[in-house]
């Protein structure tokens, strides 16, 4: 079921998001497979849906920063990220604040949480309607490639759930996720605001130690396509799709200008378009590893291994 992204559309969404059930909405970073964060139900279903795994926690967002409070304890440092970042494509994981109104399953039995308050008008105007904090991890099955439109979802869910309809995502990577520790703070996930951005307004990062999956995308295997995935390609083997880059054309281009944020936004419908062609494997052109490039970088690796 498509809904338009017009008060209609976003009335019934609040609606069925009131009422326990999930909706596909659009964010300014992929589109997201929302229900309400205090629901078991909700969340069950959620889970159900994208067959994902139980140890991983989802992102809760919020209308706003009063909003995040009354779940994950703020400091003086989250508080100047908030200030700088939201509404945008930054995921802060903290604190859970004691009797937090979430369901278990949010936070996969952590002591933590993840919160944003997203840009989008149409997921910030389903959030004010609704009334309620959301759990919305990215509207694909589990591991495969996040969705950039309402017709990547329905690529991976057809017709089993409702979808508001916002058009392309502008960034088109999944946000930014850091976590901020007693003696720092760490990069859980590379996202569209880059690390430098963060380290300038907190200072550098603290290295990350190997332990438990605190946020989405820390899996090593993650956004597969479904095939063979090979990657630095300057031109295409025998049975490749060519994702070019740059100077590097292909059957599909990131950015023919070589333009990053261009190649973020296009990233995932370039291997939605590569995933759904005739040839059997997938080659990316090389992409600097630099500002948002590491981002990108770091999504075509997982979807390598």
């Amino acid at each position: 079921m498509i809904l338009a992204s017009d008060n209609a559309g976003i009335a019934r969404a609040a609606e069925i998001l009131r009422g326990g059930g999930i909706v596909a909405l659009p964010t300014e970073t992929v589109y997201g497979l929302a229900g309400r964060a205090d629901s078991e139900t909700a969340i069950a279903e959620i889970y159900r849906a994208k067959g994902r795994p139980e140890f991983n926690p989802l992102i809760v967002h919020v209308a706003s920063c009063e909003h995040a409070e009354a779940l994950g304890l703020f400091d003086d440092r989250a508080r100047l990220l908030a200030e700088r970042f939201w509404p945008g494509p930054l995921t802060l994981v903290l604190p859970l604040r004691e009797a937090a109104a979430v369901a278990p399953a949010v936070t996969a039995g952590l002591p933590t949480i993840a919160l944003r308050v997203p840009a989008h008008p149409v997921m910030r105007a389903v959030l004010a309607e609704a009334g309620l904090p959301l759990a919305a991890p990215s509207a694909n099955r589990s591991g495969s490639v996040s969705p950039t439109s309402a017709e990547h979802v329905l690529a991976s869910f057809g017709n089993a759930l409702p979808v508001v309809d916002g058009g392309s995502c502008e960034r088109g990577l999944e946000s930014t996720i850091v976590a901020i520790r007693p003696d720092g703070w760490q990069l859980l996930r590379p996202g569209p605001i880059a690390e430098a951005a963060v380290a300038a307004v907190l200072g550098d990062a603290t290295p990350v130690t190997p332990g438990k999956i605190e946020a989405p995308g820390q899996l090593a295997r993650h956004y597969s396509p479904g095939k063979p995935l090979r990657l630095d390609a300057s031109a295409a083997e025998p049975g490749e799709f060519l994702i070019g880059f740059g100077d590097t054309a292909g059957d599909a281009s990131l950015s023919p200008s070589g333009d990053l944020a261009e190649a973020a936004a296009r990233l995932y419908a370039c291997l939605h378009e590569a995933a759904a062609s005739r040839q059997p494997r997938i080659a990316v052109a090389a992409v600097p590893d630099e500002g948002i490039g590491a981002a990108i970088n770091d999504r075509l690796r997982r979807a390598a291994t």
